[in-house]
């Protein structure tokens, strides 16, 4: 079956005035594989040109908004070349929803991981269900959560970042209010998202987008000055022995060799 035939890891429809995109890829938990990220990319653009569409929910099926990058995938590519791409596919990722011209709502009820905190921060609002889950897990492989500190950084406060980067840490949804990684700790998210999307739709398409912009302008003065850097930080780290060990130890589900 070819990938055009197959069920679509990122949906798109359009509800209440709204685009909705769905990651769905629950077998690896929507973790950001070439397919799905290909996919987001291109629900994105579409959603930026839908002239039905007020503005973007971004929300997931299963228990886990997303795992941050399809680890076994980058397992078994060249670990140079897989790291370069990925690192693009972020930044076009992020950028993409930093510049769209209408807002972005994170809608999440589960574990959000590694990328997907990045995706999250680059949100305009994010709101979370109870049985949301937070961490940056890098440093237990050997890596550093390298480009979405794109979004991150301006977020989150410094003493949550310098914690939760380091320790990798979970932390809750009303964890995550506090350090200003969401916007709303929700008992029922989908709930407060429709009530978002009504408050949203008051304000002109034209209003939203230049809002939108001045929110965004020094986010992304600073992204474009340092994506590049990161990039190459990010892709030179991958395939150290470090990181094959912590990617290994991983898969294999034992401690790895530096926590022994």
């Amino acid at each position: 079956m070819t990938e055009s035939a197959q069920a679509p890891f990122v949906r798109y429809e359009v509800g209440d005035g709204f685009a909705v995109l769905t990651l769905d890829s629950p077998h690896n938990r929507n973790a950001l594989s070439s397919r799905l990220v290909r996919e987001l990319l291109v629900g994105l653009e579409r959603a930026a040109a839908d002239d039905t569409a007020r503005g973007v929910i971004l929300t997931h099926t299963g228990n886990t908004f997303c795992a941050g990058a399809d680890l076994k995938e980058a397992l078994d590519a060249d670990p140079a070349a897989a790291a370069d791409q990925r690192t693009r596919w972020m930044i076009d990722v992020l950028r993409d929803i930093l510049t769209l011209p209408k807002p972005v709502v994170a809608q999440v009820n589960g574990n959000v991981r590694a990328g997907g905190m990045g995706i999250l921060a680059a949100c305009d609002l994010a709101i979370a269900g109870p049985d949301s889950s937070f961490a940056l897990t890098e440093a237990r492989i050997g890596l550093a959560p390298f480009m979405i500190s794109l979004t991150l950084l301006p977020r989150m406060t410094a003493r949550a970042a310098a914690r939760y980067y380091q320790t990798g840490e979970t932390f809750d949804a009303a964890e995550a209010e506090r350090i200003g990684l969401i916007t709303v700790a929700a008992q029922d998210a989908a709930s407060e998202v429709s009530r978002l999307r009504g408050e949203l739709r008051k304000g002109s398409p034209q209003g939203l987008a230049e809002s939108k912009r001045l929110v965004n302008a020094a986010l992304l003065a600073e992204f474009d000055r340092s994506a590049e850097e990161l990039a190459k930080r990010s892709a030179g780290f991958f395939g150290t022995p470090e990181v094959i060990e912590g990617m290994t130890a991983f898969f294999q589900r034992r401690p790895p060799s530096w926590a022994e």
